[in-house]
């Protein structure tokens, strides 16, 4: 029997504070959305064991060393700012000394962890660059490097992926061509890396090693905006993020052999 894959994600959830002002008369009102609800339920069916910790919960109990984070196959970061990891609670608000949670991550996928960033308005740089993973132990384990400032590409007319590395295990079955995406985050792929599929002229999933682990960049969201409907409708949609996390854990091998 196969080992179940073991995945944290953290990210994709907000808050949403509106103001209604109607005349001379305004009031406020706040909702909590989440997003991860079609990548987890695609996880969770393909059989992987899910741990979700959403912003504002990962902020103090995502894990804070190396050794914490080998509990998991695989960390999946989306949609979640570098300040969430680097600003707990404890030190943001009491300045008390607290682990370096984005070197933690490195040093999991240097000893053998996954790891996989997922695009959006606050990952890789995100929107007015705001999501500042640029420079940080986390851009060091992943196959790509990121841009400065804003690196959003908004493409509303729609922009068609295109299969690459069709031998490649994390899009093996899915054709060469997928439904049209919103908009992606623009990174540069690291030499010795696989692009395995773009987007426009630019990556949309890029894979790698660091250390004795594997990484992977989906450079668009995973759901949406930029992911709309039916992309995730697209049957491929459960088997692509299904055969990404196999990956990464190290449940499948590279084309090459290795």
């Amino acid at each position: 029997m196969e080992q179940v894959t073991r995945v944290l994600i953290a990210g994709e959830s907000w808050v949403t504070h509106s103001i209604h002002q109607k005349g001379f008369d305004a009031f406020t009102t706040t909702s909590y959305h989440e997003g991860v609800g079609p990548l987890r339920i695609a996880l969770e069916t393909a059989g992987c064991q899910v741990v979700y910790l959403p912003n504002h919960v990962a902020a103090s109990d995502f894990p804070g060393t190396a050794a914490e984070l080998a509990a998991y196959d695989v960390v999946l970061l989306s949609d979640i700012g570098a300040n969430t990891l680097l600003l707990h609670p404890d030190t943001f608000d009491r300045s008390v000394t607290m682990p370096d949670r984005p070197a933690a991550i490195r040093e999991y996928v240097t000893a053998g962890g996954g790891l996989i960033m997922v695009g959006g308005y606050l990952t890789f740089q995100g929107i007015d660059g705001r999501a500042r993973w640029a420079g940080t132990p986390v851009e060091a384990a992943l196959p790509v490097t990121m841009q400065p400032g804003d690196d959003r590409v908004e493409r509303p007319s729609g922009v068609r992926p295109l299969v690459r590395l069709p031998e490649h295990p994390v899009v093996a079955g899915l054709g060469r061509e997928w439904p049209d995406l919103l908009g992606y985050n623009r990174v540069q792929p690291r030499p010795g890396s696989d692009v395995v599929v773009t987007v426009g002229d630019d990556p949309l999933i890029v894979v790698g090693r660091h250390g004795q682990g594997r990484a992977a960049a989906f450079t668009s969201d995973c759901g949406p905006h930029w992911c709309p409907p039916p992309f995730m409708a697209w049957p491929g949609y459960d088997t692509m993020w299904a055969q990404l996390v196999r990956w990464v854990a190290g449940r499948a091998e590279d084309p090459s052999g290795t």
